[in-house]
Protein backbone atom coordinates (compact mmCIF):
# COMPACT_ATOMS: atom_id res chain seq x y z
CA UNK A 1 0.00 0.00 0.00
CA UNK A 2 1.33 3.46 -0.88
CA UNK A 3 0.27 7.07 -1.05
CA UNK A 4 -0.22 8.58 -4.50
CA UNK A 5 -1.07 12.25 -4.80
CA UNK A 6 -1.88 12.36 -1.11
CA UNK A 7 -4.35 9.47 -1.43
CA UNK A 8 -3.87 5.96 -0.08
CA UNK A 9 -3.69 3.49 -2.92
CA UNK A 10 -3.58 -0.32 -2.97
CA UNK A 11 -2.14 -2.34 -5.84
CA UNK A 12 -4.85 -4.32 -7.57
CA UNK A 13 -4.53 -8.12 -7.86
CA UNK A 14 -3.17 -9.38 -11.15
CA UNK A 15 -4.27 -11.97 -13.67
CA UNK A 16 -2.88 -15.37 -12.68
CA UNK A 17 -2.84 -14.60 -8.97
CA UNK A 18 -5.14 -16.11 -6.37
CA UNK A 19 -8.13 -13.90 -5.59
CA UNK A 20 -7.55 -12.17 -2.22
CA UNK A 21 -9.55 -13.85 0.55
CA UNK A 22 -12.10 -12.09 2.72
CA UNK A 23 -15.17 -12.71 4.86
CA UNK A 24 -18.10 -10.35 4.43
CA UNK A 25 -21.70 -9.62 5.30
CA UNK A 26 -23.98 -9.64 2.25
CA UNK A 27 -27.66 -9.44 1.35
CA UNK A 28 -27.60 -13.26 1.25
CA UNK A 29 -25.80 -13.79 4.56
CA UNK A 30 -22.10 -14.08 5.36
CA UNK A 31 -19.70 -15.35 2.72
CA UNK A 32 -16.14 -16.63 2.80
CA UNK A 33 -14.58 -15.61 -0.50
CA UNK A 34 -13.33 -17.22 -2.68
CA UNK A 35 -13.08 -20.43 -0.65
CA UNK A 36 -16.79 -21.24 -0.55
CA UNK A 37 -17.01 -20.85 -4.35
CA UNK A 38 -14.42 -23.52 -5.08
CA UNK A 39 -15.51 -25.55 -8.09
CA UNK A 40 -17.41 -22.68 -9.72
CA UNK A 41 -16.42 -19.71 -11.82
CA UNK A 42 -17.24 -16.41 -10.13
CA UNK A 43 -17.73 -12.88 -11.35
CA UNK A 44 -16.93 -10.46 -8.53
CA UNK A 45 -17.99 -6.97 -9.53
CA UNK A 46 -18.18 -3.59 -7.82
CA UNK A 47 -20.48 -0.63 -8.32
CA UNK A 48 -20.15 2.96 -7.07
CA UNK A 49 -23.32 3.38 -5.01
CA UNK A 50 -26.85 2.18 -4.31
CA UNK A 51 -29.80 4.21 -5.62
CA UNK A 52 -27.90 5.40 -8.68
CA UNK A 53 -29.28 4.99 -12.21
CA UNK A 54 -26.34 3.36 -14.00
CA UNK A 55 -25.90 0.84 -11.18
CA UNK A 56 -29.63 0.13 -11.17
CA UNK A 57 -29.56 -0.69 -14.90
CA UNK A 58 -26.57 -2.97 -14.34
CA UNK A 59 -28.04 -4.86 -11.41
CA UNK A 60 -31.28 -5.45 -13.27
CA UNK A 61 -29.30 -6.82 -16.21
CA UNK A 62 -27.09 -9.05 -14.06
CA UNK A 63 -30.12 -10.39 -12.17
CA UNK A 64 -31.97 -11.06 -15.44
CA UNK A 65 -28.95 -13.00 -16.72
CA UNK A 66 -28.17 -14.88 -13.50
CA UNK A 67 -29.63 -18.18 -14.72
CA UNK A 68 -27.68 -17.86 -17.96
CA UNK A 69 -24.44 -17.42 -16.03
CA UNK A 70 -25.39 -20.30 -13.70
CA UNK A 71 -25.76 -22.62 -16.69
CA UNK A 72 -22.13 -21.76 -17.51
CA UNK A 73 -21.10 -22.73 -13.93
CA UNK A 74 -20.63 -19.07 -13.00
CA UNK A 75 -21.87 -17.34 -9.87
CA UNK A 76 -22.27 -13.60 -9.33
CA UNK A 77 -21.13 -11.54 -6.33
CA UNK A 78 -21.60 -7.76 -6.14
CA UNK A 79 -19.96 -5.16 -3.92
CA UNK A 80 -20.30 -1.49 -3.04
CA UNK A 81 -19.15 0.64 -0.13
CA UNK A 82 -22.74 1.19 1.01
CA UNK A 83 -24.21 -0.52 4.07
CA UNK A 84 -26.38 -3.62 4.26
CA UNK A 85 -29.65 -1.80 4.98
CA UNK A 86 -29.06 0.55 2.05
CA UNK A 87 -28.46 -2.52 -0.15
CA UNK A 88 -31.68 -4.16 1.02
CA UNK A 89 -33.76 -1.01 0.50
CA UNK A 90 -32.29 -0.44 -2.98
CA UNK A 91 -32.85 -4.02 -4.13
CA UNK A 92 -36.44 -3.89 -2.87
CA UNK A 93 -36.96 -0.65 -4.80
CA UNK A 94 -35.63 -2.32 -7.95
CA UNK A 95 -38.10 -5.20 -7.56
CA UNK A 96 -41.11 -3.12 -6.56
CA UNK A 97 -40.79 0.04 -8.64
CA UNK A 98 -38.33 -0.10 -11.52
CA UNK A 99 -39.20 -1.18 -15.05
CA UNK A 100 -36.40 -0.82 -17.59
CA UNK A 101 -35.97 -2.21 -21.11
CA UNK A 102 -38.74 -4.73 -20.57
CA UNK A 103 -37.31 -5.86 -17.24
CA UNK A 104 -39.60 -5.52 -14.24
CA UNK A 105 -40.24 -7.27 -10.91
CA UNK A 106 -36.53 -8.09 -10.99
CA UNK A 107 -35.33 -9.84 -7.85
CA UNK A 108 -31.59 -9.74 -7.17
CA UNK A 109 -30.80 -13.10 -5.59
CA UNK A 110 -27.02 -13.08 -5.73
CA UNK A 111 -25.09 -11.62 -2.76
CA UNK A 112 -24.33 -7.91 -2.57
CA UNK A 113 -21.44 -7.23 -0.18
CA UNK A 114 -21.48 -4.53 2.46
CA UNK A 115 -18.10 -2.77 2.43
CA UNK A 116 -18.50 0.43 4.44
CA UNK A 117 -14.85 0.40 5.52
CA UNK A 118 -13.76 -0.04 1.88
CA UNK A 119 -11.39 -2.76 3.08
CA UNK A 120 -12.38 -5.25 0.38
CA UNK A 121 -12.62 -2.59 -2.33
CA UNK A 122 -9.08 -1.45 -1.51
CA UNK A 123 -7.81 -5.04 -1.40
CA UNK A 124 -9.05 -5.49 -4.97
CA UNK A 125 -7.92 -2.06 -6.20
CA UNK A 126 -11.52 -0.94 -6.76
CA UNK A 127 -10.92 2.49 -5.21
CA UNK A 128 -9.16 4.57 -7.85
CA UNK A 129 -8.35 8.01 -6.37
CA UNK A 130 -8.24 9.71 -9.78
CA UNK A 131 -11.86 8.71 -10.31
CA UNK A 132 -13.27 8.83 -6.75
CA UNK A 133 -11.98 8.35 -3.22
CA UNK A 134 -15.27 7.26 -1.66
CA UNK A 135 -16.75 5.09 -4.42
CA UNK A 136 -15.63 1.89 -6.09
CA UNK A 137 -15.23 1.99 -9.85
CA UNK A 138 -17.00 -0.61 -12.00
CA UNK A 139 -14.54 -3.48 -11.63
CA UNK A 140 -15.18 -6.99 -12.95
CA UNK A 141 -13.01 -9.90 -11.77
CA UNK A 142 -13.36 -13.29 -13.49
CA UNK A 143 -12.24 -15.97 -11.03
CA UNK A 144 -11.90 -19.64 -11.96
CA UNK A 145 -12.94 -22.73 -9.95
CA UNK A 146 -9.51 -22.84 -8.28
CA UNK A 147 -9.81 -19.25 -7.06
CA UNK A 148 -7.40 -17.81 -9.64
CA UNK A 149 -8.07 -14.45 -11.29
CA UNK A 150 -8.29 -15.08 -15.03
CA UNK A 151 -9.45 -11.73 -16.43
CA UNK A 152 -10.16 -8.20 -15.20
CA UNK A 153 -12.22 -5.41 -16.76
CA UNK A 154 -12.47 -1.89 -15.31
CA UNK A 155 -15.00 0.79 -16.24
CA UNK A 156 -15.21 4.40 -14.98
CA UNK A 157 -18.16 5.61 -12.93
CA UNK A 158 -19.96 7.08 -15.93
CA UNK A 159 -19.82 4.00 -18.19
CA UNK A 160 -22.27 1.12 -17.83
CA UNK A 161 -20.84 -2.32 -18.50
CA UNK A 162 -21.29 -4.40 -21.65
CA UNK A 163 -22.96 -7.59 -20.44
CA UNK A 164 -22.66 -9.40 -23.74
CA UNK A 165 -18.90 -9.01 -23.38
CA UNK A 166 -18.89 -10.16 -19.76
CA UNK A 167 -20.76 -13.33 -20.73
CA UNK A 168 -18.52 -13.81 -23.81
CA UNK A 169 -15.42 -13.68 -21.59
CA UNK A 170 -16.75 -16.42 -19.29
CA UNK A 171 -17.50 -18.68 -22.27
CA UNK A 172 -14.20 -17.90 -24.02
CA UNK A 173 -12.10 -18.60 -20.91
CA UNK A 174 -13.77 -21.98 -20.42
CA UNK A 175 -13.42 -22.80 -24.10
CA UNK A 176 -9.69 -22.06 -23.97
CA UNK A 177 -9.32 -24.33 -20.93
CA UNK A 178 -11.44 -27.18 -22.30
CA UNK A 179 -9.89 -27.31 -25.77
CA UNK A 180 -6.38 -25.94 -25.10
CA UNK A 181 -6.74 -23.20 -27.69
CA UNK A 182 -6.91 -19.41 -27.83
CA UNK A 183 -9.74 -17.27 -29.16
CA UNK A 184 -9.28 -14.54 -31.79
CA UNK A 185 -10.70 -11.03 -31.82
CA UNK A 186 -14.48 -10.87 -31.47
CA UNK A 187 -14.70 -14.66 -31.07
CA UNK A 188 -18.11 -16.22 -30.46
CA UNK A 189 -18.95 -19.93 -30.01
CA UNK A 190 -18.85 -21.57 -33.43
CA UNK A 191 -16.17 -19.25 -34.81
CA UNK A 192 -12.74 -20.64 -35.66
CA UNK A 193 -10.30 -20.86 -32.74
CA UNK A 194 -6.55 -20.34 -32.72
CA UNK A 195 -4.18 -23.28 -32.39
CA UNK A 196 -1.20 -22.57 -30.07
CA UNK A 197 1.89 -21.41 -32.03
CA UNK A 198 4.29 -24.08 -33.31
CA UNK A 199 7.10 -24.80 -30.87
CA UNK A 200 9.64 -26.03 -33.41
CA UNK A 201 10.63 -25.63 -37.06
CA UNK A 202 9.43 -29.15 -37.79
CA UNK A 203 5.97 -28.52 -36.39
CA UNK A 204 5.77 -25.20 -38.24
CA UNK A 205 6.62 -26.96 -41.52
CA UNK A 206 4.05 -29.70 -40.88
CA UNK A 207 1.36 -27.15 -40.22
CA UNK A 208 2.03 -25.21 -43.39
CA UNK A 209 1.79 -28.46 -45.39
CA UNK A 210 -1.27 -29.80 -43.59
CA UNK A 211 -4.52 -29.80 -45.53
CA UNK A 212 -6.89 -31.10 -42.88
CA UNK A 213 -8.24 -29.91 -39.56
CA UNK A 214 -6.69 -26.45 -39.63
CA UNK A 215 -6.05 -23.44 -41.80
CA UNK A 216 -2.67 -21.71 -41.55
CA UNK A 217 -2.34 -18.08 -42.63
CA UNK A 218 1.37 -18.41 -41.84
CA UNK A 219 3.46 -20.73 -39.65
CA UNK A 220 2.61 -18.82 -36.46
CA UNK A 221 -1.09 -18.21 -37.18
CA UNK A 222 -3.26 -21.30 -37.57
CA UNK A 223 -6.95 -21.77 -36.85
CA UNK A 224 -9.31 -24.71 -36.68
CA UNK A 225 -13.04 -25.19 -36.44
CA UNK A 226 -14.88 -26.20 -33.28
CA UNK A 227 -18.61 -26.05 -33.85
CA UNK A 228 -20.90 -24.18 -31.51
CA UNK A 229 -22.64 -27.26 -30.14
CA UNK A 230 -19.30 -28.86 -29.22
CA UNK A 231 -18.15 -25.71 -27.43
CA UNK A 232 -21.34 -25.13 -25.50
CA UNK A 233 -21.80 -28.84 -24.81
CA UNK A 234 -18.66 -28.69 -22.66
CA UNK A 235 -19.79 -25.60 -20.77
CA UNK A 236 -23.55 -25.15 -20.56
CA UNK A 237 -25.36 -27.31 -18.04
CA UNK A 238 -29.13 -27.03 -18.33
CA UNK A 239 -31.17 -27.49 -15.19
Amino acid sequence: MEAIGGQESTAMPRIGERAPSFKAVTTQGEINFPEQYEGSWVILFSHPADFTPVCTSEFMTFASMEDKFAEANCKLVGLSVDGLYSHIAWLRTIKDKIEYKGMKDVEVKFPLIEDITMEIAKKYGMIQPGEATTKAVRAVFFIDPKGIIRAIIYYPLSLGRNFDEIYRVIIALQTADNFEIATPADWRPGDDVIVPPAGSCGVAKERMEAKKDMHCYDWFFCTKKIDKDTVLGKIIKKK
